[in-house]
C-alpha cells in the first residue's frame, strides 16, 4: 500500500518544494513567462540563471553589485515593450528611464548614467520617435542621470510593434549601505511608498479593455529621492527595498520571504489604494496587490525606526501616500498572509498566469 502521510508531513513536503530552485520544464515560451509571477520565476531561476551562473547573478535583486577598485557599483538592465506606446501619465520613453533608475534606487545605489538601445520598426512615425526621445530626455533630467551611450536597430514592418527600448543603468553604492532579503528580520515593518496598482490599470484603460470612465494615470516616477531619504533616516535599520513592478507588491513580498525563509502578514485595510483602481480591479477580477507599479517601492525596516521611515517617505511628494502595510513574522516561513477586513487571513501567493500582459 502507498505510504499515508500526515497533514503536517504533506505541508512540510509542499514547503520543501517551494524552497527548492524551480525547474523549467515548459516546451515553449508563453506570455505568462513575462508576467513577473511563478512562470517568470521558473524561466529565470530554472533555465537562465543555471546556464549563466556566477556569484553576482545569483543574488537576483533589482541590480547586481560589482566591486571595482574599492568602489561598489550597481548594474541593472531592463527592456520595455509596453503597448500602447503612450498611456495616461506617461509613455515608453519615460518608463524606460524611470524603470532602470528605480531598480538602482531599490538596490541602494545613486544613479550615475544610463545606456539606451532602441529597436525601431519599419514605418514608425518619426514624430512618435521624436516624442519618445524627448520623454526620455525629460525623465533623465528629472532623475539627474544622463543617457551616455546606446544603440539603434531597425527591423521589418510587423516585427516590433513600433518601438522597443532597452536601458542599462550604473549606480554608486555607498560603503555603509547593505540591503538584502537575507537581512530581513522578524518584527520588521513592511512599508509601501504610495498607492498601488495605478500603472497596470492605466495601461488597461489605454487599451480600451475596461469599460470604466476613470482618471487613472500611471505612477511612473524616479524613486531615488525616496530611497535616499530612507537610507539617510534608517541607516542599517533599513534591511531591504524592492521596486514593485511586474507582479506587483504581492509578488515582491513572496520573493523576499522565500529568500529569507520568514513570513509576512499584510493588513489589507492598510494598503493605500485609489477608489478608481479598486473599481477597475473589481471589474477585471484582479487583486490590486498583483498589479504592476512603476513608481512605488516596498521597504523592510526595523520596527523601532518604521515611524521615522514613514515620515521620511511622506515628506516627499512621491511618497505622500506611503503607509505601513504589514510586518515580518517567523511563521509561516516563506509565505505571505493577508489579514482581511473581516479579521480572517488568506494566503497571498506569487502571481499565477498572465492577467496583465505587456505592462512595461
Amino acid at each position: 500500500m502507498p505510504k499515508q502521510f500526515t497533514e503536517a508531513e504533506v505541508i512540510e513536503r509542499i514547503e520543501d518544494m517551494r524552497r527548492r530552485r524551480p525547474r523549467f520544464t515548459d516546451t515553449q515560451i508563453t506570455m505568462s513567462h513575462g508576467s513577473g509571477g511563478k512562470a517568470s520565476r521558473q524561466l529565470v531561476e530554472g533555465l537562465i540563471v543555471p546556464l549563466l551562473d556566477n556569484p553576482a547573478l545569483a543574488c537576483l535583486g533589482d541590480a547586481a553589485r560589482v566591486q571595482v577598485e574599492g568602489a561598489t557599483l550597481a548594474l541593472t538592465t531592463d527592456s520595455f515593450v509596453v503597448h500602447p506606446l503612450a498611456f495616461p501619465g506617461g509613455s515608453i520613453g519615460e518608463l524606460a528611464v524611470n524603470g532602470t533608475v528605480n531598480d538602482l534606487a531599490a538596490a541602494g545605489a545613486r544613479p550615475i548614467s544610463l545606456a539606451a538601445a532602441l529597436i525601431l520598426e519599419e514605418g514608425l512615425d518619426a514624430e512618435v520617435l521624436r516624442g519618445e526621445l524627448e520623454a526620455m530626455a525629460a525623465a533623465a533630467q528629472q532623475a539627474g542621470v544622463p543617457v551616455v551611450t546606446g544603440d539603434t536597430k531597425v527591423v521589418e514592418r510587423g516585427k516590433a510593434d513600433g518601438l522597443y527600448i532597452t536601458t542599462t543603468g550604473v549606480g554608486l553604492v555607498a560603503s555603509d549601505v547593505a540591503l538584502a532579503p537575507e537581512l530581513v528580520q522578524p518584527g520588521d515593518k513592511v512599508l509601501v511608498s504610495g498607492t498601488v496598482g495605478e500603472h497596470g490599470m492605466a495601461i488597461m484603460l489605454a487599451r480600451g479593455q475596461v469599460d470604466l470612465d476613470a482618471d487613472i494615470r500611471s505612477d511612473t516616477a524616479p524613486l531615488w529621492p525616496l530611497a535616499e531619504a530612507l537610507l539617510a533616516t534608517c541607516g542599517a535599520d533599513l534591511h531591504c527595498m524592492r521596486d514593485a513592478t511586474r507582479g506587483g507588491v504581492a509578488t515582491v513580498l513572496n520573493e523576499i520571504v522565500l529568500t529569507c525563509q520568514l513570513g509576512a502578514v499584510v493588513i489589507e485595510d492598510k494598503v493605500p489604494l485609489r477608489p478608481e483602481v479598486v473599481g477597475a480591479c473589481e471589474l477585471l477580477g484582479i487583486d490590486p496587490l498583483y498589479v504592476a507599479n512603476e513608481g512605488k517601492l516596498v521597504a523592510f525596516v526595523a520596527p523601532d525606526r518604521a515611524d521615522e521611515a514613514l515620515e521620511a517617505l511622506r515628506a516627499h511628494p512621491t511618497g505622500a501616500a506611503a503607509a505601513i502595510i504589514g510586518e515580518v513574522a517567523e511563521e509561516p516561513a516563506g509565505r505571505v498572509l493577508g489579514r482581511t477586513g473581516f479579521g480572517g487571513h488568506r494566503m497571498i501567493d506569487m502571481l499565477v498566469g498572465d492577467p496583465l500582459p505587456r505592462i512595461c
